[in-house]
């Protein structure tokens, strides 16, 4: 991915490969909220603006620009370049690193928060590494038990699953957390009746991603946007802070 082409607040094509959006902030940039879609194990398929993963983040790269646009936050969504995670390439961790070196090419020293959802949920607990990188929101994240905790040391993490989610493993997820709590602070969101597409309850996703993206962010606290959800669990034992329901 390069940031050659004209960055507004469109979809720009970057040659055959990855697109981003960038939903500019109105005042000077003090952080950057960066939107990872879902996919697949393989594939390698082109990503479309109208395939189904990449729309489903839509609504939260939006909803966070109107929250923050006016208090310095910047919101990047990318599109991949294929639907597969497609190991050994792992093409969309790709696509997220290119990403955050655009960022730090933009704004220096700027904080960025990942916000995933399923595979992206796993690319953005991957990318967590980056030096921008303060904190991470995955939504029904992809886990396995062979994902390593190493990259999100000292990164603030919420991961939010539905319990009744098919497609990934809320079990899996859980104990993801419960690896990622020795490095790092980590909440687990358990949302009740709701499945992998975040449709049934869309409010309560909503609330949870501005709330803590905006807070990890430094904007929450100062716009008066703290989410009531989320500023309790920070302090629960490891134990209710892992299995928070909402």
């Amino acid at each position: 991915m390069s940031e050659d082409a004209r960055v507004s607040d469109e979809s720009v094509e970057i040659g055959h490969d990855a697109a981003l959006t960038v939903l500019r902030a109105r005042t000077t940039v003090r952080a950057v909220a960066l939107v990872l879609h879902g996919g697949a194990e393989h594939g390698h398929e082109r990503i479309r603006p109208w395939s189904h993963a990449y729309l489903r983040m839509v609504p939260f790269a939006r909803a966070l620009h109107r929250a923050g646009r006016a208090h310095g936050l910047e919101v990047r969504q990318v599109r991949n370049r294929v639907r597969g995670w497609n190991k050994p390439h792992l093409h969309p961790v790709h696509d997220a690193r290119e990403a955050l070196a655009g960022i730090r090419r933009s704004h220096p020293d700027v904080p960025v928060v990942l916000v995933g959802h399923s595979m992206g949920g796993r690319v953005a607990l991957r990318v967590a590494d980056d030096p921008s990188v303060v904190a991470v929101c995955a939504l029904a994240p992809w886990t396995t038990e062979k994902d390593w905790v190493e990259p999100v040391s000292g990164v603030r993490v919420l991961i939010a699953h539905g319990t009744h989610d098919v497609i990934t493993s809320p079990r899996a997820s859980y104990e993801y957390a419960q690896r990622a709590d020795r490095v790092t602070d980590v909440v687990r969101a358990e949302v009740r009746h709701e499945g992998h597409a975040l449709l049934r309850r869309p409010g309560t996703w909503t609330r949870l991603v501005l709330g803590f993206t905006l807070d990890a962010a430094g904007i929450g606290a100062r716009n008066g946007q703290r989410e009531p959800l989320l500023t309790s669990a920070w302090d629960l034992p490891a134990a209710d802070r892992l299995r928070f329901r909402v």
